[in-house]
Protein backbone atom coordinates (compact mmCIF):
# COMPACT_ATOMS: atom_id res chain seq x y z
CA UNK A 1 0.00 0.00 0.00
CA UNK A 2 1.36 3.63 -1.05
CA UNK A 3 -0.37 6.73 -0.57
CA UNK A 4 -1.23 6.91 -4.25
CA UNK A 5 -3.24 3.54 -4.05
CA UNK A 6 -4.70 4.93 -0.97
CA UNK A 7 -5.62 7.48 -2.78
CA UNK A 8 -7.56 5.67 -5.19
CA UNK A 9 -8.97 3.65 -2.85
CA UNK A 10 -11.24 6.36 -1.33
CA UNK A 11 -11.79 7.55 -4.97
CA UNK A 12 -13.36 4.51 -5.64
CA UNK A 13 -15.30 3.76 -2.51
CA UNK A 14 -16.43 6.94 -1.24
CA UNK A 15 -16.49 9.49 -4.24
CA UNK A 16 -13.97 11.83 -2.84
CA UNK A 17 -10.46 12.50 -4.42
CA UNK A 18 -7.56 13.30 -1.89
CA UNK A 19 -4.51 15.69 -3.12
CA UNK A 20 -1.39 13.69 -3.18
CA UNK A 21 -1.06 16.24 -0.11
CA UNK A 22 -3.42 14.27 1.87
CA UNK A 23 -2.41 11.12 0.88
CA UNK A 24 0.87 11.38 2.56
CA UNK A 25 -0.48 13.35 5.53
CA UNK A 26 -2.49 9.54 5.88
CA UNK A 27 1.59 8.11 5.58
CA UNK A 28 2.84 10.62 7.74
CA UNK A 29 0.51 9.85 10.49
CA UNK A 30 0.29 5.70 10.01
CA UNK A 31 4.38 5.68 9.95
CA UNK A 32 4.50 7.57 13.34
CA UNK A 33 1.47 5.18 14.84
CA UNK A 34 3.73 1.99 13.94
CA UNK A 35 6.72 3.83 15.09
CA UNK A 36 5.30 4.46 18.49
CA UNK A 37 3.47 0.88 19.01
CA UNK A 38 7.06 -0.29 19.08
CA UNK A 39 7.05 0.67 22.81
CA UNK A 40 3.23 1.64 23.81
CA UNK A 41 0.14 -0.47 22.85
CA UNK A 42 -1.50 1.86 20.92
CA UNK A 43 -3.62 -0.87 17.87
CA UNK A 44 -3.08 -4.35 17.56
CA UNK A 45 -2.93 -3.99 13.77
CA UNK A 46 1.61 -4.09 13.18
CA UNK A 47 0.92 -3.80 9.55
CA UNK A 48 0.42 -0.82 7.23
CA UNK A 49 -1.88 -2.91 5.24
CA UNK A 50 -4.07 -3.37 8.41
CA UNK A 51 -3.48 0.07 9.67
CA UNK A 52 -5.14 1.53 6.49
CA UNK A 53 -8.04 -1.35 6.42
CA UNK A 54 -8.77 -1.63 10.05
CA UNK A 55 -8.52 2.31 10.79
CA UNK A 56 -7.95 4.64 7.92
CA UNK A 57 -11.07 3.12 5.93
CA UNK A 58 -13.15 1.90 8.72
CA UNK A 59 -12.90 5.39 10.25
CA UNK A 60 -14.32 7.06 7.21
CA UNK A 61 -16.98 4.75 6.87
CA UNK A 62 -18.78 7.44 8.51
CA UNK A 63 -18.91 9.13 4.91
CA UNK A 64 -21.54 6.47 4.04
CA UNK A 65 -23.83 7.36 6.39
CA UNK A 66 -23.51 11.19 6.51
CA UNK A 67 -21.96 12.58 3.72
CA UNK A 68 -18.90 15.42 3.81
CA UNK A 69 -18.44 16.87 7.31
CA UNK A 70 -17.23 20.12 6.00
CA UNK A 71 -17.94 22.89 8.65
CA UNK A 72 -19.40 20.50 11.36
CA UNK A 73 -17.61 20.55 14.82
CA UNK A 74 -17.24 17.09 15.98
CA UNK A 75 -15.73 15.63 19.03
CA UNK A 76 -14.09 12.29 18.87
CA UNK A 77 -15.23 10.60 22.68
CA UNK A 78 -12.32 8.17 23.50
CA UNK A 79 -10.22 8.46 20.66
CA UNK A 80 -7.06 6.49 21.46
CA UNK A 81 -4.61 6.52 18.72
CA UNK A 82 -6.87 9.10 16.53
CA UNK A 83 -9.86 7.16 15.17
CA UNK A 84 -12.18 8.40 13.52
CA UNK A 85 -11.61 11.75 14.04
CA UNK A 86 -7.86 12.12 12.77
CA UNK A 87 -8.53 10.48 9.27
CA UNK A 88 -11.94 12.10 8.95
CA UNK A 89 -10.06 15.52 9.82
CA UNK A 90 -7.22 14.51 6.67
CA UNK A 91 -9.98 14.35 4.71
CA UNK A 92 -12.04 17.08 5.12
CA UNK A 93 -9.86 20.20 6.05
CA UNK A 94 -12.72 22.50 7.35
CA UNK A 95 -13.91 20.42 9.71
CA UNK A 96 -13.67 21.53 13.37
CA UNK A 97 -12.21 18.70 15.82
CA UNK A 98 -11.89 18.06 19.07
CA UNK A 99 -10.28 14.97 20.77
CA UNK A 100 -10.98 13.32 23.93
CA UNK A 101 -8.52 11.04 25.74
CA UNK A 102 -8.33 10.36 29.08
CA UNK A 103 -4.72 8.77 29.06
CA UNK A 104 -1.59 10.75 28.72
CA UNK A 105 0.65 8.83 27.33
CA UNK A 106 -2.00 8.32 24.21
CA UNK A 107 -2.36 11.93 24.10
CA UNK A 108 1.75 12.39 23.85
CA UNK A 109 1.37 10.19 20.90
CA UNK A 110 -1.61 12.31 19.64
CA UNK A 111 0.13 15.72 19.99
CA UNK A 112 2.99 14.24 18.25
CA UNK A 113 0.99 13.68 14.98
CA UNK A 114 -0.59 16.57 15.32
CA UNK A 115 2.78 18.90 14.79
CA UNK A 116 3.59 16.82 12.47
CA UNK A 117 0.43 17.05 10.46
CA UNK A 118 0.17 20.66 10.69
CA UNK A 119 -3.75 20.68 11.28
CA UNK A 120 -5.53 23.59 11.47
CA UNK A 121 -8.85 23.58 13.98
CA UNK A 122 -7.67 20.73 15.75
CA UNK A 123 -8.05 20.11 19.69
CA UNK A 124 -6.73 17.65 22.34
CA UNK A 125 -8.34 17.38 25.24
CA UNK A 126 -6.99 15.08 28.06
CA UNK A 127 -9.74 14.35 30.85
CA UNK A 128 -12.26 11.60 30.54
CA UNK A 129 -15.81 12.25 29.02
CA UNK A 130 -17.66 11.92 32.22
CA UNK A 131 -15.63 14.80 33.47
CA UNK A 132 -15.47 17.00 29.86
CA UNK A 133 -19.05 16.44 29.25
CA UNK A 134 -20.02 18.65 32.77
CA UNK A 135 -18.29 21.36 31.68
CA UNK A 136 -19.87 25.03 29.47
CA UNK A 137 -17.59 24.71 26.90
CA UNK A 138 -17.95 20.74 26.00
CA UNK A 139 -21.44 20.44 27.38
CA UNK A 140 -24.13 20.41 24.00
CA UNK A 141 -21.63 22.26 22.51
CA UNK A 142 -21.04 19.92 19.25
CA UNK A 143 -23.01 19.25 15.92
CA UNK A 144 -21.39 15.89 15.93
CA UNK A 145 -19.88 13.24 18.72
CA UNK A 146 -18.52 10.35 17.41
CA UNK A 147 -16.98 6.84 19.43
CA UNK A 148 -15.80 3.95 18.11
CA UNK A 149 -15.20 2.19 21.13
CA UNK A 150 -16.45 -0.97 22.43
CA UNK A 151 -18.70 -0.14 24.83
CA UNK A 152 -21.93 -2.06 24.99
CA UNK A 153 -24.76 1.18 23.09
CA UNK A 154 -26.16 2.69 27.00
CA UNK A 155 -22.91 3.32 27.71
CA UNK A 156 -21.67 5.01 24.67
CA UNK A 157 -24.91 6.87 24.53
CA UNK A 158 -24.14 8.24 28.03
CA UNK A 159 -21.00 9.41 26.90
CA UNK A 160 -22.00 10.72 23.65
CA UNK A 161 -25.28 12.61 23.99
CA UNK A 162 -24.57 15.20 26.32
CA UNK A 163 -21.99 16.68 24.15
CA UNK A 164 -24.19 16.84 21.54
CA UNK A 165 -25.92 20.01 20.91
CA UNK A 166 -29.82 19.72 20.36
CA UNK A 167 -30.72 19.05 16.70
CA UNK A 168 -26.96 17.85 16.22
CA UNK A 169 -26.25 13.49 16.14
CA UNK A 170 -24.21 11.11 17.29
CA UNK A 171 -23.23 8.00 16.04
CA UNK A 172 -21.43 5.15 17.59
CA UNK A 173 -19.13 2.55 15.35
CA UNK A 174 -20.95 -1.16 16.27
CA UNK A 175 -20.82 -4.18 14.58
CA UNK A 176 -22.97 -6.67 13.39
CA UNK A 177 -25.68 -6.87 16.77
CA UNK A 178 -25.86 -2.96 16.59
CA UNK A 179 -29.56 -3.68 15.89
CA UNK A 180 -30.03 -5.76 19.39
CA UNK A 181 -27.77 -3.52 21.30
CA UNK A 182 -29.78 -0.30 20.06
CA UNK A 183 -33.02 -2.58 21.24
CA UNK A 184 -31.56 -2.50 25.13
CA UNK A 185 -30.06 0.98 24.42
CA UNK A 186 -33.97 2.58 24.11
CA UNK A 187 -34.33 3.46 27.55
CA UNK A 188 -30.93 5.17 27.63
CA UNK A 189 -31.65 7.21 25.01
CA UNK A 190 -35.18 8.59 26.04
CA UNK A 191 -33.45 9.34 29.47
CA UNK A 192 -30.21 10.92 27.93
CA UNK A 193 -32.38 12.99 25.43
CA UNK A 194 -31.83 11.13 22.19
CA UNK A 195 -33.45 8.85 19.53
CA UNK A 196 -32.14 6.69 17.12
CA UNK A 197 -32.22 8.13 13.85
CA UNK A 198 -31.01 4.97 12.01
CA UNK A 199 -28.90 2.02 11.66
CA UNK A 200 -26.35 2.33 8.10
CA UNK A 201 -24.40 -1.07 7.20
CA UNK A 202 -21.26 -0.11 5.39
CA UNK A 203 -19.18 -2.75 3.53
CA UNK A 204 -15.54 -1.65 4.45
CA UNK A 205 -13.32 -2.66 1.92
CA UNK A 206 -11.10 -5.33 3.34
CA UNK A 207 -12.87 -5.61 6.93
CA UNK A 208 -14.20 -8.86 7.40
CA UNK A 209 -17.38 -7.78 9.26
CA UNK A 210 -19.91 -5.21 8.34
CA UNK A 211 -19.75 -1.78 9.82
CA UNK A 212 -22.73 -0.97 11.27
CA UNK A 213 -22.86 3.09 12.16
CA UNK A 214 -25.73 3.94 14.60
CA UNK A 215 -26.73 7.65 14.02
CA UNK A 216 -28.90 8.99 16.94
CA UNK A 217 -30.27 12.39 16.84
CA UNK A 218 -29.99 14.86 19.93
CA UNK A 219 -33.80 15.99 20.65
CA UNK A 220 -34.22 17.49 23.85
CA UNK A 221 -31.46 18.95 26.11
CA UNK A 222 -29.52 16.16 28.28
CA UNK A 223 -30.56 15.94 32.39
CA UNK A 224 -27.89 17.42 34.39
CA UNK A 225 -27.12 14.47 35.99
CA UNK A 226 -25.79 12.91 33.06
CA UNK A 227 -23.10 11.37 32.58
CA UNK A 228 -22.95 10.07 35.64
CA UNK A 229 -19.28 9.79 37.78
CA UNK A 230 -16.28 8.62 36.31
CA UNK A 231 -16.47 4.68 35.34
CA UNK A 232 -20.29 4.54 36.62
CA UNK A 233 -21.93 4.44 32.89
CA UNK A 234 -19.65 1.18 32.06
CA UNK A 235 -20.50 -0.20 35.43
CA UNK A 236 -24.16 0.15 35.41
CA UNK A 237 -25.40 1.00 32.14
CA UNK A 238 -28.99 2.69 32.05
Amino acid sequence: MDPARFRAQVKDWLGIELTPAQGDAFFTYLDLLLQWNQRMNLTAHRTPERVVVYHFLDSLSLVKALGPLDDLHLVDVGTGAGFPGLPLKLVFPALRLTLLESSRKTARFLETVLEALGLDDVRLVVERAERAAHTPEHREAYDLAVARGVAPMPTLAEYLLPFTRIGGRAVAYKGPKAPQEVWEAQKALETLGGALERIVPVEVPGLPARRMLVCMRKERPTPPRYPRKPGIPAKRPL
